[in-house]
């Protein structure tokens, strides 16, 4: 699939009938399946009133990381900076959370609702620097459709 039709699915996923949560793991299901590099893909929202995030839906292995304060890893740093986050090598990085030892990157890139960075999407490669301006831009797309259900 190549990048506009990932973009159609995307807009097929969020105008359909199902329930929010339905949507955001059709969204992961999609992104894993699609995308050999994109070995684990799930959404972190902020947790109510906290200084956290929460994971919410996912694709791929489980992760102890439900609870992310802010600040803390790559994911809780895009929710200060609000700004995409790309990491080619997560060695390289003092702030990584290590999710397993087959990560070796990891891209975020925030979600706003209203000017307000209320999420984002977080994406690990068991493969190092996998990830180019295609990326950002299919994620920055994901991102924006995902905030018109929110």
């Amino acid at each position: 699939m190549n990048l506009s039709q990932l973009k159609e699915s995307v807009v097929s996923i969020i105008n359909s009938t199902n329930t929010k949560p339905f949507k955001l793991q059709a969204i992961c299901d999609l992104l894993k399946k699609e995308i050999s590099y994109y070995d684990w893909v799930g959404f972190y929202f902020k947790n109510g009133d906290k200084h956290e995030l929460k994971l919410a839906e996912f694709a791929g292995e489980p992760t102890e990381h439900t609870i992310i304060p802010f600040g803390k890893g790559i994911c809780g740093q895009v929710a200060i900076s609000n700004q995409n986050f790309v990491v080619p090598d997560v060695t390289a990085q003092d702030n990584y959370i290590s999710c397993g030892w087959k990560v070796k990157s990891e891209i975020v890139i925030p979600i706003f609702v209203n000017q307000e960075n209320i999420g984002q999407i977080d994406i690990d490669s068991h493969t190092v620097n996998p990830f180019t301006k295609n990326d950002e831009e299919l994620l920055e797309f994901v991102c924006k459709k995902v905030a018109q259900i929110l």
